[in-house]
């Protein structure tokens, strides 16, 4: 028990039995009595006084006023009843165990974490039990539970000392607050103020020997290896009962501590145990090795205090590890939080500082700038803005006495957290606890405390009431937290059933349990709401084990290196994911607990050596993959609500209705004659002779259980090992002989060729069976809406997460290469088959005993699917020219496409072992498992899934010599089917490979075409370009000089939206007639087109030196357009119809202005059509805005329409118009001196944007200034005033014909109206597009 008194890191304390491997199996270690050392007198506790002292002085503004005696424990603000004194260790038995060491200071300083109080007659002195945590070096763990009681203090010395510590104090309280004479006015009522504080004090604070009986703090404590809390406070209470109680106990205090320490055991796990108490039998129960670890404290508790939304909360935060400090005036309500926190973690654990009561002299602490989990103690006084505490951004402080959580900054919500909620809440609901904890219960909570639903339960049983449904969710209308959570789940468009409430099983069964019924209650409800958590981690992680990263080398050095290796694949498990659950699960991966966690699993890789808790877990998640018929719902974002909750609340009940084991009852011992006598209101000094040893031939010293436990241990130690419990494993064999003769559950020995067959058939076509409903499912999925109007599916179906349907395919996939697999003992071969992730189809289910019998051992991580592309591509390096084959894999990307004469990039390479390869240089993706699903994905995005595996397929020889006769993949016709099946995802586009692997390097191609004709090659200036995308940016690359083509590796950029294209005019021919722009991303092949037609060269077209052109992306059948530079192409930047008015304006045709309203309508549309689509489902908004058919395109049409025709070989732009107008509107703005209108402030704000854009450092000439204007006036919802302007100005007038549209009020204001529509957006503009504007 060395070690400091606050506990350190790691583990829970629910996990088991903390003391070492040599201690005996005994309830209780040692007894202890602590409190006031007569011989040494009053000492004043320094550090706990100092803390205080501090804490007083910053609320003081002089703090020069205190004496200096303070630093030696004196602070006279403090009434000496109020100070600290030291307590101490009076006695401890026995004297010292050697399994665990007895340590006086941690056990003193938690014992009475405050030091000793005194009280007198007139105060309250109610018990007060509180339980602590001792964490020893090697981080296990001891429990300590402690009653504290008052007794009369009879030692004549002591009461004096308070005395005249009460005269010295109220002498020092006269001198700091009499009032200064020189102040006349003020004196009378300073000197009535302060008449009436001394006079309270002495009223309420005060100490007269002869008028006052003194009370000092005491308390008994036992220290116990676990934590049966419930139990020792009993023991505990009973004890000082019997002090208090007029009448003596049946025996000598001693037998029943001497009881409790030597003749009481453990009870082992699984079972329970009966002991004596002073007055009563005292009751507690053990959960077996396959149930949740022990935990003992009253969630009820926990819950009333906070309320499930803050409780839900504080979760979050503990297990991102963030800083939580716990805050109350009860030391046991600081001890129930903190670990019911963590035993809801389960299967994780606390790594860090974890001290649930922090003792005054090691405040500290809160210093450390790691994580922790600490208790302070509050006084009732301070509120939060009187604590100090530093790093307060990573903190979550929870003043529990207030229920209040002050959250850190960006705090994730954790996953599915609406509907997580509200099964918590309709849990507590059935025991009448309102969600919204105690302190905000409206009176619906008061009415629900009276009127339990376990009674209208059994009212409606016995007819009371009628037979319709009872709607609890009508009951509880009022409560504010359901309310609140049905608003937000329907604005979700989530479907939740009304609330459940719960029958309770103590109604409902005939089982008599020996506990009284609150008791029992207790033990459901901690049950209930235990389930609930753990069942969010056990769907979470159900398929973590696939991601675990097996160490190559032994376990020796790899626990060497653990700092440097990787145990989890984590880019491949978050890319299963549901979305909404990513900014939660991305930084939980990163948590010290999931890496323990996950080593855990590494270094106990047999069942044998496995961690208690992990073996739990993983039984769970192998149960889910039995019981979940329906494949996607392991990763799907649907709600999975908990289903174990009955079963182990049925195994708390069986241990409490038969009590496992009675221990001896206590007895007489051989004590001294005269000694153990009693005196009422006083502990009575014990007979350590008796009480230091135990007795010489126990056999709880000897052994943990009877040897009939320990068989019956390794029963259930059997039946777990095999993951089912004997109903559900003769459930499964019932339901396959329920199949009919042909699939019976014969012996295994004798399966004859004819079973196997036919139950392999059976297989074969359930996963036929699913890849048809899965590739139907997930393109209805893709289509969306107007699929599901054709009558394609269900309209519940859509709106679920892509990525989860794409792992679910995945996990398809792996299930149907891991058919039939032959089972070889290379292990480098296929020794690796995946557990089925849940039954595949209905037929399946039944076979499951059937098919796990023949199943080799796993090793996790591997992949079928992997496996065989290994071989494949090991065979294809083996015989590169072997026929056939050595083109076949391979297909070059310019047969998806028509020959094309234009200059065009050299064609991509696309090949099955390419793609392999490609994925085997992404570093992130560590095994196996991760490496398929990505190459899946890409394969869906290059739509060549269904063409790789036909190829991978076409390898007859090594199918045969993988798989056996029976397997999936070599019955053809279905084989056929399935590949034709995975054919139709060609018919949509998948991002699944560019979206989830955000981070990796890509190489991209860029091509760029010159016009041909007007001497590209004479070109001397030096070019540059600036790709964007989604995802990000390239920033400027140069790019040789006369070279067109190259290509360059970055980070992932997403779908390109623009290309930024210019050069530096320099050299004797700065001109440049750019064609098109071309990139290809080498990777996943999508190219995109940035058509251009324009000049880039001073005094030439607008005089640019750089372009921003849009792009689109090409779909695989275009043709590469060859048409003339200035013809506009199919995909459109926005300078190609922006055509200056030449001497030949016929070159294009004129558009009326019916046309023209036409495409000003269309744009417009396309943006609102955008916003009203699911934020996934969007296209690019840059498009929308600068592309062919987009904003500035149509307004260009606008401004052009009537536009006058300029004098001979002079071009004139609509930036030219705009540059008048501004300087006729800023002319009058400092000529008018008129009261600014409406119109004025606008014209104002188009003049600023105006000149900003013709400030900005980038050549952009006067067609890229107009586009910018127009995205900025978008983005700000300005546009329809500057058109309401500038068809009110005269410059207007001088410049367009008089049948100009601009001119015709009539469709000016139709034309506002339209834009008008664009106000309710937010519209976020790429970084490209603003450049170089501050505005």
């Amino acid at each position: 028990m060395s070690g400091d008194g606050g506990g350190g890191g790691g583990g829970s304390s629910s996990s088991s039995s903390s003391s070492s491997p040599s201690a005996p199996g005994r309830f209780a270690d040692y007894f202890v009595i602590c409190g006031l050392d007569t011989g040494t007198g009053l000492e004043p506790d320094e550090l706990s006084a100092l803390c205080q002292y501090i804490q007083a002085s910053k609320a003081q503004d002089g703090g020069g006023r205190f004496i200096s005696s303070t630093a030696e424990g004196e602070n006279f603000e403090q009434t000496p009843l109020k100070r600290t004194f030291k307590s101490k260790v009076l006695a401890h038995y026995p004297e010292n165990v050697e399994w665990n060491p007895f340590d006086q200071d941690a056990v003193g300083m938690l014992c009475m974490p405050k030091g000793l109080s005194f009280k007198t007659q007139a105060d309250a002195r109610e018990p007060q039990f509180h339980s602590f945590i001792i964490t020893r070096e090697d981080g296990s763990r001891t429990f300590g539970f402690s009653l504290t009681f008052y007794e009369e203090v009879t030692s004549k010395q002591i009461c004096s000392a308070m005395q005249t510590l009460y005269h010295m104090h109220n002498a020092e309280y006269d001198i700091l607050h009499t009032p200064p004479t020189n102040h006349k006015d003020n004196c009378s009522t300073i000197e009535d103020c302060n008449g009436s504080s001394i006079s309270k004090l002495q009223r309420f604070n005060s100490y007269d020997i002869s008028r006052d009986t003194l009370y000092v703090s005491k308390c008994i404590c036992l220290i116990t290896p676990m934590s049966f809390m419930k139990a020792c406070r009993k023991a505990l209470e009973q004890l000082h009962q019997a002090v208090t109680s007029p009448q003596p106990p049946p025996l000598p205090l001693e037998s029943f501590i001497y009881n409790i320490l030597y003749e009481v055991p453990l009870p082992p796990a699984g079972r329970s145990l009966k002991f004596s108490g002073v007055y009563g039998p005292i009751i507690c129960q053990r959960p077996s090795t396959n149930e949740l670890p022990l935990f003992d404290f009253p969630v009820k508790e926990v819950f009333e205090l906070l309320g499930v939304e803050n409780m839900i909360q504080l979760f979050t935060c503990a297990l991102l590890e963030f800083q939580i400090l716990l805050y109350s005036q009860h030391y046991q309500r600081l001890m129930t939080v903190a670990e019911t926190i963590t035993a809801l973690m389960f299967p994780f654990q606390w790594q860090h500082v974890y001290v649930p009561i922090l003792p005054a002299s090691l405040l500290h602490f809160l210093d450390a700038p790691v994580p922790y989990l600490m208790g302070l103690h509050s006084n009732g006084l301070d509120d939060r803005s009187k604590l100090e505490l530093p790093q307060e951004a990573n903190l979550c402080f929870v003043d529990i006495d207030n229920h209040y959580v002050e959250l850190p900054e960006d705090l994730p919500q954790f996953p599915n957290k609406l509907e997580f909620i509200q099964e918590v809440s309709e849990v507590l609901m059935g025991f009448g606890i309102s969600p919204e904890g105690n302190l905000h219960c409206s009176e619906i909570a008061s009415k629900m405390k009276s009127l339990r639903t376990c009674d209208i339960v059994s009212d409606k049983r016995n007819g009371n009431i009628g037979g319709t449904t009872l709607n609890s969710y009508e009951l509880l209308k009022e409560n504010e937290t359901i309310a609140r959570l049905q608003a937000l789940v329907k604005r979700t468009g989530v479907s939740l059933e009304k609330v459940e409430v719960r029958e309770e099983i103590g109604v409902k069964k005939n089982l008599k349990v020996q506990c009284d019924e609150e008791e029992f209650k207790v033990y459901q409800l901690n049950i209930q709401i235990r389930e609930v958590f753990a069942n969010r981690f056990t769907q979470m992680f159900a398929d973590y084990e696939v991601f675990v990263i097996q160490p190559s080398q032994d376990k020796e050095s790899w626990f060497t290196n653990r700092e440097q290796m990787q145990n989890f694949d984590k880019a491949s498990f978050l890319s299963d994911q549901p979305e909404p659950y990513l900014p939660f699960l991305s930084r939980f991966l990163e948590t010290q607990m999931f890496a323990s966690f996950i080593d855990n699993k590494i270094m106990c890789h047999d069942d044998d050596d496995k961690d208690p808790v992990l073996r739990v877990f993983d039984s769970r998640v192998d149960k889910i993959r039995l019981l979940n018929v329906r494949t996607p719902t392991l990763r799907t974002s649907m709600y999975q609500k908990c289903t174990t909750i009955d079963e182990a609340e049925k195994a708390i009940e069986l241990r409490l209705a038969k009590i496992d084991h009675t221990a001896i009852h206590p007895h007489l011992l051989d004590m001294k004659i005269g000694q153990g006598k009693y005196e009422p209101g006083f502990f009575p000094k014990l007979q350590s002779d008796v009480l230091s040893t135990g007795p010489t031939s126990n056999k709880w010293t000897k052994r943990n259980a009877p040897a009939q436990w320990r068989r019956k241990d390794r029963q259930k130690q059997h039946t777990e090992h095999l993951r089912l419990d004997n109903d559900q494993r003769e459930k499964y064999i019932q339901e396959a002989r329920n199949l009919g003769s042909s699939i019976r559950q014969p012996k295994l020995s004798n399966l004859s060729p004819s079973v196997i067959a036919q139950t392999n058939w059976k297989f074969v076509e359930g996963l036929l069976k699913e890849c048809r409903n899965k590739t139907k499912r997930m393109l209805v999925e893709k289509m969306g809406r107007e699929a599901v109007e054709l009558g394609h599916g269900e309209v519940n179906i859509t709106g679920v997460e892509e990525n989860t349907l794409i792992a679910s395919l995945c996990d398809l996939l792996e299930r149907i290469w891991s058919h039939g697999l032959q089972v070889k003992q290379d292990r480098s071969c296929t020794t690796f088959i995946l557990e089925d992730r849940a039954s595949i189809y209905s037929a399946t289910t039944q076979i499951w005993a059937f098919q796990t019998s023949k199943r080799p051992t796993l090793h996790k991580g591997k992949s079928a699917l992997w496996s065989h592309l290994l071989h494949y591509q090991e065979n294809r390096q083996r015989k590169p020219t072997s026929g056939s084959f050595s083109t076949s894999g391979i297909l070059l990307d310019t047969e998806r496409r028509k020959s094309d004469t234009s200059p065009a990039m050299s064609p991509l390479r696309v090949s099955l072992i390419q793609d392999m390869r490609h994925i085997q240089n992404i570093s992130e993706i560590k095994t196996d498992v991760g490496k398929a699903r990505a190459w899946v994905r890409l394969s869906m995005e290059k739509k060549l899934l269904s063409r790789h595996l036909k190829h991978l397929l076409s390898d007859h020889e090594l199918t045969k010599k993988l798989y056996k006769r029976y397997a999936f993949l070599r019955c053809d016709d279905e084989k056929e089917q399935f590949l034709y099946h995975l054919l139709s995802f060609n018919a949509v586009d998948y991002f699944c490979f560019t979206n989830v692997f955000t981070t990796i390097l890509i190489p991209y191609h860029i091509l760029i075409v010159p016009s041909k004709k007007l001497g590209g090659s004479m070109f001397t200036a030096n070019p540059w370009i600036c790709i964007s995308g989604e995802l990000g940016e390239t920033g400027v690359l140069q790019v040789p000089r006369n070279t067109l083509e190259m290509t360059f590796e970055c980070q992932n950029l997403g779908k390109l939206t623009t290309v930024q294209i210019g050069h530096d005019n320099s050299g004797l021919y700065a001109k440049w007639l750019v064609e098109y722009v071309m990139v290809r991303n080498e990777v996943t092949g999508h190219t995109y087109k940035f058509p251009c037609g324009r000049w880039l060269g001073k005094g030439m077209d607008d005089g640019s030196l750089e372009r921003i052109l849009v792009g689109e992306l090409l779909t695989s059948h275009t043709e590469v357009d060859e048409r003339q530079c200035r013809t506009p192409p199919l995909q459109q930047s926005p300078s190609m119809i922006r055509r200056f008015v030449t001497i030949s304006p016929n070159n294009k045709p004129k558009l009326n202005t019916g046309q023209i309203q036409e495409s000003i309508g269309e744009a417009v549309n396309g943006i609102v059509k955008h916003f009203h689509k699911p934020e996934k489902e969007r296209g690019s908004l840059t498009l929308l805005l600068c592309g062919e058919g987009g904003l500035v395109s149509a307004l260009e049409q606008v401004f052009q329409h009537g536009f006058k025709s300029p004098r001979l070989f002079k071009n004139v732009f609509i930036w030219d118009f705009l540059e008048k107008a501004q300087g006729y509107y800023e002319a009058l703005d400092q000529s008018e001196l008129v009261p600014e209108e409406n119109w004025q402030k606008r014209a104002r704000i188009f003049c600023r944007f105006v000149t900003a854009i013709n400030n900005t450092s980038r050549n952009i000439g006067k067609d890229g200034k107009f586009q910018m204007l127009v995205c900025l006036g978008a983005r700000d919802h300005l546009l329809h005033h500057w058109i309401a302007l500038l068809a009110d100005c005269p410059i207007t007038a001088q410049m367009y014909e008089d049948t100009a549209l601009i001119k015709d009020h009539t469709l000016v204001n139709s034309l506002i109206r339209v834009l008008q529509t664009l106000q309710e957006f937010n519209i976020t503009l790429e970084a490209s597009l603003v450049k170089g504007i501050g505005i």
